[in-house]
């Protein structure tokens, strides 16, 4: 079977966009309506007219489409497609973390669960976190659940103090400061570009640190010719076959997300054809969760 052709069949006659994060494996870009960070697919899911999501990524990014579009059908088309980070941090978890800190506002990152989501104030992704902090305009913030982001805004903030939660990326906390030094030595003269959910010893010695968004156009915005990349693998295949007149390294090669990567062409068929896999959310949940994010929309375009 040509399940390519099938998909973009089936989503023509059913009225479907396929979401893919950059993580993903590239041969999903090919049946995709869209590609990029967390905060870009936000973005086009809460803008899209389609019918049906089918979200090629994590679950909870599946589920925050589904927040912005609780009228719509949302698909995940395997649900292996977890978060290392997002379950670091349950309900009971977030509520002792927030009684030992009363009256202070909490912003939670995208990765977390809607549960999460809906005992927050408001939400943030790698590429606004800066913008959504300051827009609350305090003195003082809880920060859920990745430390390593929640400490680099901090850094980038100055005055704002950023208590965090201890959850972090398994994926980016591989890299080590002697990653960056033996880079160095065997890449000299090329620019490391590194997530901020790195380590914030490793974000120091990088020369750029921002989103998957903001590494992909410092790219291409860029006249360096060479890079090291300090964060998941799929930024690196995706630089590699948009800038192949540019040479690309990755830090290290275990820095890959498996549960990026279980989605496959033949998932996205089965999930479009059979309708499977929908995402659901309580009711109160959604209502609660949808404030959290709208709210990062509005304050964060």
């Amino acid at each position: 079977m040509d399940y390519i052709q099938e998909i973009k069949r089936l989503k023509k006659e059913k009225n479907a966009i396929i979401l893919t994060h950059c993580y993903q494996p590239i041969e999903l870009d090919e049946i995709s309506d869209f590609v990029g960070d967390s905060f870009f697919l936000s973005k086009k899911a809460k803008e899209t007219e389609a019918d049906i999501i089918v979200f090629a990524g994590v679950h909870f990014m599946a589920q925050s489409a589904k927040l912005l579009n609780p009228d719509k059908k949302v698909l995940l088309p395997n649900l292996n497609s977890g978060c290392f980070m997002a379950d670091m941090l349950n309900l009971k978890q977030l509520r002792e973390f927030k009684s030992k800190h009363p009256g202070i506002p909490t912003v939670c990152y995208i990765n977390s669960t809607a549960e999460i989501k809906a005992e927050c104030d408001i939400c943030c992704t790698s590429s606004n976190a800066l913008s959504v902090v300051k827009s609350l305009n305090v003195d003082e913030i809880l920060f859920v659940p990745d430390t390593y982001l929640g400490k680099w805004v901090e850094k980038k903030l100055e005055k704002v103090k950023v208590n965090t939660y201890n959850g972090f990326c398994p994926t980016h906390l591989r890299i080590r400061i002697e990653d960056i030094e033996a880079a160095r030595k065997n890449h000299p003269g090329s620019k490391i570009l590194a997530h901020p959910e790195c380590h914030n010893a490793v974000s120091r010695l990088a020369d750029f640190v921002g989103s998957t968004k903001e590494i992909m156009e410092y790219v291409k915005n860029s006249s360096e010719q060479s890079f090291v990349i300090a964060t998941e693998k799929g930024v690196l295949d995706r630089l590699k076959r948009d800038y192949p007149q540019k040479e690309f390294y990755l830090i290290r090669d275990d820095i890959i997300c498996q549960n990026m990567k279980w989605n496959t062409v033949q998932d996205v068929y089965n999930a479009l054809k059979n309708e499977e896999h929908e995402i659901k959310i309580e009711k109160e949940v959604q209502k609660k969760a949808y404030r959290c994010i709208s709210r990062m929309m509005e304050c964060a375009k």
